[in-house]
């Protein structure tokens, strides 16, 4: 074992401080990160103050991790010492289990282990996340980054990216795709970006006119202001695919009315309290409300390779470690555009 420091909270009303921890010593398949940068998820400030229950504590949060590979195990093939690498919201799996022979790791059927606030199979404790200055990972778990992408750009990749190219690679988004992202945060974004990428036609929806620069920039053809019944009225039964990125409570029925029959509504945002569904808006014209989670490892190496590939990156605002606690606030309010990163030099 080997001491390192990062930032933890000790409650669900606790605001992080400086935590002094142990991370296991490199093992044979292991490979040990220097990280640098971490970005912010709305997930951590979830997961930091209980608002999904099962949390643990001391809680490290991060789980959009990168940087340099300091050391490796003697079986590491994939990794060198000086290589820059990534880790994101999974650490391991049962590898056993059909999804994760079908490269899901992220379904694992008897629970993958998650960057933090997950199970340590190796100190029978919880994982602790990129809040700190190192990590130890297995190697099958980390991820190669480019030299031709931003290191601190990458960072929110490993889940808003992810989160998002996943499903609308699963759906088959693509030219003669017409679809609406819901929500300009850090998810919807890089919906934008990555829809347009794809060759789709993209329109955002938002209750901020004041984005609407911005989502054309990230290649939206069209922006909606949603509390405009009007404007939403014009856009119903247009659309193939819509992503729903918004973690906030909202409903739900103006979004369905978007889609054309046999049409998808998928859900990547993660509101803390239930959403009621209206069945009929469902049933009528056969349309689909589906879920998704991350990718696994393979496709979220397939994302970042395309990213560097063509040059895409979060937007992003790098804060000090000291910040983060006035980040969590202003995430609340939508102060950030589009995704807060930790700079771990200052920890």
């Amino acid at each position: 074992m080997f001491s390192t420091t990062g930032y933890a909270t000790h409650s669900s009303r606790g605001r992080l401080k400086p935590f002094a921890f142990e991370r296991r010593d490199p093992g044979a398949n292991d490979v040990q990160i220097e990280i640098k940068f971490c970005g912010v998820c709305h997930s951590d400030l979830h997961i930091a103050r209980n608002e999904w229950g099962a949390t643990e504590y001391p809680c490290v949060p991060g789980h959009e991790i990168v940087g340099h590979v300091v050391k490796v195990g003697r079986r590491v093939k994939k990794f060198k010492e000086g290589d820059r690498a990534a880790v994101g919201c999974l650490v391991d799996s049962c590898r056993k289990c059909h999804s994760c022979k079908a490269d899901l790791e992220q379904f694992c059927e008897p629970g993958a282990t998650f960057t933090y606030n997950g199970k340590d199979k190796h100190t029978g404790g919880r994982t602790y996340g990129g809040y700190s200055k190192s990590v130890v990972v297995d190697q099958n778990y980390v991820l190669r980054l480019s030299r031709r992408i931003d290191l601190a750009a990458s960072a929110p990749l490993l889940c808003a990216g992810i989160t998002t190219y996943s499903p609308l690679r699963f759906w088959k988004v693509g030219r003669k795709t017409r679809v609406g992202v819901i929500g300009l945060g850090g998810l919807g974004h890089m919906a934008l970006k990555f829809g347009h990428a794809f060759g789709a036609e993209v329109t955002l929806f938002t209750r901020s006119p004041s984005k609407a620069r911005d989502a054309r920039r990230f290649g939206a053809a069209e922006v909606v202001i949603s509390k405009n019944d009007d404007a939403m009225e014009k856009q119903a039964k247009r659309f193939d695919f819509v992503i729903d990125t918004v973690s906030a409570r909202h409903d739900l029925g103006p979004y369905l009315n978007l889609l054309k029959r046999d049409g998808v509504l998928a859900l990547v945002g993660v509101p803390a309290e239930p959403m009621a569904v209206n069945a009929f808006s469902l049933i009528m014209p056969r349309r689909k409300f589906v879920g998704s989670l991350i990718g696994g490892i393979a496709e979220t190496q397939e994302m970042l390779d395309f990213c560097a590939r063509r040059g895409i990156s979060c937007e992003i605002e790098k804060i000090a470690m000291s910040q983060i606690n006035d980040a969590y606030e202003r995430m609340l309010r939508s102060d950030v555009r589009y995704r807060f990163v930790i700079d771990m030099a200052t920890l």
